[in-house]
């Protein structure tokens, strides 16, 4: 008999007696049926409990997998050591019915149109018959698509598992679990898979575990080694730095942007003023900052209109360091009391609201960890710009680097400067995404520690939280654009439900935490009771499985990496 034939009488354990719609229970004749843990030399790890098994079925089959094993009550209460080894016992087991499939085309359907009968033959399954109806997962054609060799099924260790890289993404990713679980090895083993796929990918490392794998990798540290322009931030970005309020504040604010923006666009047109003549009157030489005061009010909204893409675009390309100045050059009243056609005098009252919000701007851009971050001093060599940095490395004429890591190690942990940062790399990387650049070649965008920038917000002044939304908004339309999103946390519950509701695939290694648990249960719709009761019981380097693409959950065991993170955990020494 063939390994893949998966009705082989050697394999044989027993007959369905029980049927419902979330399981089944199979009848074994004789207790020593227990003991088909070995066989035509294959060895299943821990008896039958946890085994796929095939059911048999008119010109079809079911796959199962056991999860408990029983006695009836009237064999339990006459059970003894002596009885037990004199006499043979009928034990049944409960199977939980994973997809049903065709013997002869080998389709398989996880949803389920029959259901075994009643005395179906049941057989312990082959890892071969396994290892093609899982390498099939997520494949929508014959076409040749890439492989995640990610390790074997914890019940066969002789079966490995290869799933395609189409399907693990293509919903997003989301590895969970508790620490000294596996997270940081199953990431390394996946940038492994895609590295030799020569598919490209970018890791959000905010500990530098990931900094020893060097194959194919530009590393980058923010803070140290690059920084993200403060050009490429939008206005979003900037409030949740600054923190305006919503009163006076941030009304003075925007218009403060938009007035350095038409200052540097006047400026920018050194041999073309003529163009901007009506800006003119409005510049202050010296200073190069607008002053609208007592100036016409229809000559700067025409100027406005005329340009109204530059100057309203979302990103604030503007030096930062003139903003607290023009703020209160914005201070004045809407009309002169005097000609209703130019802007009034200054208006004190609103200069003194936006004193706070000044004294915030100068700090930001006096703050070392800002402007170790963002440049706002415009000291820093134009190379280490981060913006660059990504361009360079999606650039279809790269050829030599697959990873683009970009570590947090040596950025603090003050002022939320990680998880402004982050935000605004995720929002980069989305506007990449709409532009149409990863089309063709998809990227996935790893980030390590979810639960550090998912789920944020930002507190001003007066207890209104601006909640940091880029992650949420990849996860929910990127997939469309080539941008996949991989997010690994060892406390899921802490990730917003519409992110991890976007999830598609789950690898979910050890949880302990009943809310940790309840949130897989509630985003991946077969983590059912029997498949979340395995998890606090994984081993190191174990997971579970699952996702939308994936016909039935499976229990793997992550393969070592070749190069491991430097994640080990530093040990006690006796001196």
């Amino acid at each position: 008999m063939s390994k893949s034939n998966p009705f082989d009488n050697n394999h044989f354990i027993g007959y369905i007696s029980f049927v419902s719609p979330r399981f089944a229970k199979v009848h074994f004749p004789s207790s020593t049926l227990l003991n088909k843990t070995i066989f035509s030399g294959e060895e299943f790890n821990g008896g039958l409990v946890g085994n796929f098994v095939t059911i048999e079925a008119e010109n079809a089959g079911f796959i199962g997998k056991i999860s408990e094993i029983d006695l009836p009550e009237k064999e339990r209460l006459a059970l003894s050591e002596r009885s037990f080894q004199n006499s043979d016992f009928h034990p049944v087991a409960k199977i939980e019915i994973l997809l049903s499939f065709d013997y002869f085309d080998g389709g398989a359907k996880h949803t389920l149109n029959a259901f075994p009968n009643i005395g179906a033959k049941v057989f312990v399954c082959p890892s071969e018959f396994i290892q093609k109806y899982v390498m099939k997962f997520g494949k929508k054609n014959d076409k040749d698509v890439p492989y995640l060799k990610l390790g074997r099924l914890t019940s066969n260790l002789d079966t490995e598992v290869s799933v395609s890289q189409q399907a693990f993404f293509n919903r997003h990713c989301a590895i969970v679990g508790t620490t000294g679980g596996g997270k940081s090895w199953t990431i390394s083993k996946i940038i492994e898979n895609m590295v030799n796929n020569k598919s490209k990918v970018i890791v959000l490392d905010p500990t530098g575990e990931y900094s020893v794998l060097e194959n194919n990798m530009k590393s980058v540290s923010i803070g140290k080694t690059a920084f993200f322009p403060y050009k490429y931030l939008t206005k979003e970005d900037l409030f949740f730095l600054i923190k305006p309020s919503e009163g006076i504040q941030k009304p003075k604010l925007l218009e403060a942007i938009r007035s350095l923006k038409a200052s540097k666009l006047y400026n920018s047109m050194s041999d073309d003023k003529a163009s901007h003549s009506r800006l003119t009157e409005f510049i202050e030489v010296e200073t190069n900052l607008i002053n609208k005061s007592n100036h016409s009010i229809k000559e700067y909204e025409r100027y406005q209109l005329i340009n109204f893409d530059k100057i309203e675009s979302n990103n604030v390309d503007i030096d930062i360091k003139l903003l607290g100045k023009q703020i209160i050059k914005e201070c004045i009243y809407p009309v002169n009391k005097d000609n209703v056609q130019k802007y009034g005098k200054a208006n004190e009252k609103d200069a003194n609201f936006c004193y706070g919000m000044i004294s915030r701007i100068n700090n930001l851009v006096s703050t070392k960890v800002y402007d170790s971050s963002f440049n706002f001093s415009n000291t820093l060599s134009n190379e280490e710009e981060l913006t660059k940095i990504i361009n360079d490395f999606i650039s279809s004429e790269n050829h030599d680097e697959f990873v683009l890591r970009i570590g947090f190690e040596d950025l603090g942990f003050e002022f939320q400067a990680r998880e402004i940062l982050a935000n605004a790399i995720g929002r980069y990387l989305l506007k990449l995404a709409r532009d149409g650049l990863f089309k063709k070649e998809p990227i996935v965008l790893v980030l390590d520690e979810a639960h550090q920038f998912l789920n944020k917000g930002v507190v001003d002044d007066f207890f209104q939280t601006n909640s940091l939304t880029a992650f949420d908004q990849i996860a929910k339309e990127s997939r469309k654009y080539g941008l996949f999103l991989c997010i690994s946390t060892q406390m899921p519950r802490d990730i917003p439900v519409g992110t991890l509701s976007q999830m598609g695939t789950f690898l979910v290694h050890r949880l302990i935490n009943y809310n940790d648990k309840e949130a897989i249960r509630q985003a991946c719709s077969s983590a059912n009771s029997d498949i979340l009761s395995y998890l606090p019981v994984l081993g190191e380097g174990e997971a579970i499985l699952s996702g939308v693409d994936f016909s039935m959950p499976l229990s793997i065991k992550i393969d070592e990496p070749m190069v491991p993170p430097d994640s080990n955990t530093p040990l006690f020494s006796k001196k």
